[in-house]
């Protein structure tokens, strides 16, 4: 991740800056098309605020047709077009280009329809993650992905990101939650994948634009699937001596055929910020905390929670609580659902990681993690989708210290390592981006590399969609299988970083 490299600057396209921003000002107008250095700081980086670049032109178009238009623009005249949400990606997924027109599309933010007897809404990208089960929870229904930013983060970017939650263990991740999308490739053709049915024929299309990064069209229309609110749900907070017994106790829990509807973890270091930040009655003397929820009809939960007590006694758990009303649960996830906030206020600056691994591997990887640690003489809290595997580590560092932002990313670059050698994968629910482009050959061969781009070239002949994003070569579509050009072979420039 150090030393980040971008595709060189087009030339010929910074030269006609002036004409390009006339002419998008005519296809967005209004306020519709941002060019003052000013203005477009503000855009200047995503939640991988590591790395910042400033963008050509910012674009905020208001329909479909005007997306439409931007890109069969951009086509023709061979501009490059990095697509941006809400700007809350962790893997610099809408790190602008100094060479790229920024599409922004947080202006498509209504709810078109809520469909009840169908179970299902469409809304723009733009409506915020929360903001789908806020329009439905009045009637009992809510939306069942639930990132940790889902206050802010975007459905559009949401979809771009495959992203998971709190809850997406018995619920899946957005994948499993969308239905259908509209579409607008880079050609400017509006294309519609899906829809209120649950399986849609011939390839699944709707599968490889979800968690596609943006690399292969721009989404305006999502379509999600809602739940109905479980008849009771219950949470329990077990404590634990070691993080390693509390990563048995997962792995146990799941063998045993219990699948919660949440179960989360964190670590002595995570638990001391988020108590001291939200007070939700944490215990101190732990060195770890699981979080398991269980939802269903009453019987069935409190028969579940008997059990998860009983496996919880096997794991030496140290203290164990269960919510008796739905303030308690709430305040149970109150600290987990703050906790990088939490931990911002404990050190100036902190690297959240995204890895996935088997369950199993738990203990394991907690023990090599600590180990790390103090290899690099860095602190790691940690705080994680326990259920399935997904770690959110957290390295805490100083940037204004020389050379400690280069250890940091050394120091992640080992545990996203260290996910692959365990029989995991780079990510979980944040993306590749730029933050983990040039680790994929740890878990892709060439050949693997070669056919996941020519799904690439079939959308985005020219590379012009989110270009140096998640691919760590330079593949040219039409001789893809003959030759690649590799970063070494071409002038990649060092993207500036603060």
């Amino acid at each position: 991740m150090s030393g980040l490299l971008m595709p060189a600057l087009d030339q010929s396209v910074l030269s006609r800056r002036d004409k390009i921003v006339s002419d998008l000002g005519r296809l967005v107008p209004g306020e519709g098309v941002v060019s003052d250095e000013s203005e477009m700081r503000v855009f200047e980086s995503d939640g991988l605020t590591a790395y910042k670049a400033m963008p050509f032109i910012v674009v905020l178009p208001e329909t479909v047709d005007q997306v439409a238009a931007v890109l069969k623009y951009c086509h023709r005249h061979s501009i490059k077009v990095v697509p941006r949400g809400s700007g809350t990606s962790l893997s610099g997924g809408a790190l602008p280009l100094e060479d790229a027109v920024l599409l922004v599309m947080s202006r498509f933010n209504r709810v078109l329809e809520i469909d009840y007897p169908n179970r299902c809404v469409v809304v723009q990208p733009g409506v915020t993650n929360l903001g789908i089960t806020h329009a439905v929870q009045g009637v009992g229904f809510y939306y069942a992905p639930d990132p940790s930013s889902q206050i802010a983060c975007s459905i559009g970017g949401n979809v771009a990101e495959n992203s998971g939650g709190v809850h997406c263990l018995k619920y899946g991740l957005t994948a499993n939650n969308v239905l259908g999308i509209e579409l607008v490739t880079i050609e400017g053709e509006i294309l519609r994948l899906g829809g209120k049915h649950l399986e849609a024929e011939g390839y699944d299309l709707l599968g490889i634009i979800t968690g596609s990064e943006g690399l292969l069209g721009v989404v305006t229309e999502v379509t999600v699937r809602i739940l109905q609110k479980p008849e009771t749900a219950r949470a329990l907070l077990v404590g634990f001596p070691s993080s390693e017994e509390g990563g048995q106790c997962v792995a146990d829990i799941i063998s045993d055929g219990i699948i919660p509807g949440g179960m989360e973890m964190m670590d002595s270091l995570a638990i001391q910020a988020a108590e001291d930040f939200v007070h939700a009655g944490y215990p101190l003397d732990v060195e770890a905390l699981l979080i398991v929820e269980l939802d269903g009809p009453e019987a069935e939960v409190d028969y579940l929670i008997q059990r998860v007590r009983e496996i919880a006694k096997r794991n030496n758990s140290s203290t164990l609580r269960t919510s008796n009303n739905e303030e308690e649960r709430l305040s149970f996830w109150a600290g987990r659902k703050a906790a990088f906030p939490a931990v911002g206020r404990i050190s100036p600056d902190y690297y959240c990681m995204d890895g996935t691994i088997p369950r199993k591997e738990l203990p394991t990887v907690l023990a090599r993690m600590r180990q790390l640690s103090k290899q690099y003489d860095l602190r790691v809290a940690n705080v994680f989708h326990a259920g399935d595997g997904n770690l959110h580590p957290l390295i805490l560092y100083d940037a204004n210290v020389p050379g400690e932002l280069e250890k940091t990313e050394e120091f992640g670059t080992e545990i996203l390592k260290l996910c692959v050698e365990v029989g995991g994968v780079l990510t979980g629910e944040h993306g590749v981006g730029v933050e983990k482009r040039d680790l994929m050959p740890e878990m892709f061969t060439e050949d693997d590399l070669k056919q996941q781009i020519r799904v690439k070239c079939a959308f985005d002949a020219d590379h012009l969609l989110n270009p140096g994003k998640v691919f760590p070569q330079l593949h040219r579509c039409a001789e893809l299988g003959r030759m690649h050009v590799h970063k070494g072979q071409v002038p990649f420039p060092d993207l500036p970083r603060f």
